[in-house]
């Protein structure tokens, strides 16, 4: 389809996996209401952000995927003729646990599922305590209305996962996000962070030629405000929608999948890869010895 409805839920969560589920339920219902096609939630919506600390007890939030949580939201998806990107915290087997993102058809299918390449391990957001990186590689998945490729929060910053992604026939690509300020930080630093995390996508979108989606919380959790700016970036990294720093909403907004053929038949960066000179990105660092 030359042109596409995406949805994106930016809310904030609760202590309660039922109702995170319910609530993200609602929120899909309201946005394929008002035309979306593809629907994304964002990172880990059926929890509070739980990498905040490292404890045990936490793991028992996970589930299987498939699972009940896939299982709820593909009634959903085959209800209301929609795709839907929804990401869990996936127990794999007992010990091996993944921060893993599911796609579900606009049919109810289950067509797969991506796992977290790249994991973080910062103050308030100890991500190696929990997931084991992903085995799976860098995915697309064909949809109703569009090929996508999904990735993962701090997946952004790492432009090899979007050019493979892209590579591999992504139109769009997604991002579910979790990622905030600290309540201690000043506003100058605010400012910048953001603006990197949102920059360094807006690359990936002018590097490959595709739409890039950003998906983000909001909210305040254990010392952490979640700054939202959920964002919409064409194939030339112009803004196409920003959402706020600090309130829940429910984004729908019409993609036209030809531009990825214009900006890359007039700025071919595609075309001009010397791919026989990139063998050194393999390495850890290029040492002089």
């Amino acid at each position: 389809m030359a042109k596409v409805k995406v949805g994106l839920v930016q809310m904030s969560c609760t202590a309660s996996k039922a109702d995170n589920l319910a609530k993200a339920i609602a929120k899909v219902r309201e946005t394929a209401k008002g035309g979306a096609q593809i629907i994304c939630l964002q990172e880990l919506f059926t929890s509070l952000y739980f990498c905040d600390v490292e404890d045990h007890d936490n793991f028992s939030l996970a589930e299987s995927i498939p699972g009940p949580s896939t299982d709820e939201l593909s009634k959903v998806a085959a209800e209301l003729g929609v795709v839907i990107i929804a990401s869990l915290f996936e127990k794999r087997a007992q010990g091996v646990y993944h921060n893993t993102t599911a796609v579900l058809d606009a049919d109810g299918s289950y067509l797969g599922k991506y796992r977290k390449m790249h994991i973080p391990d910062d103050p308030g957001f100890y991500e190696k305590f929990y997931f084991t990186p992903g085995d799976l590689g860098y995915k697309v998945f064909k949809t109703k209305f569009a090929t996508i490729g999904v990735l993962i929060c701090w997946d952004q910053w790492y432009p090899e996962a979007a050019r493979i992604t892209a590579l591999m026939g992504a139109e769009i690509l997604f991002y579910p996000t979790a990622i905030g300020w600290a309540l201690t930080q000043d506003e100058t630093t605010n400012v910048e962070q953001y603006n990197a995390w949102q920059t360094i996508q807006r690359g990936h979108a002018v590097a490959n030629g595709v739409h890039v989606i950003g998906i983000n919380r909001v909210g305040e959790e254990a010392g952490v405000e979640f700054w939202g700016g959920s964002f919409i970036s064409n194939p030339f990294g112009t803004i196409l929608y920003q959402a706020s720093h600090n309130k829940e909403e429910n984004i729908i907004h019409e993609l036209d999948l030809n531009k990825t053929d214009y900006y890359r038949t007039h700025w071919p960066f595609l075309r001009d890869r010397r791919i026989d000179s990139y063998q050194p990105i393999t390495k850890r660092l290029i040492d002089n010895d």
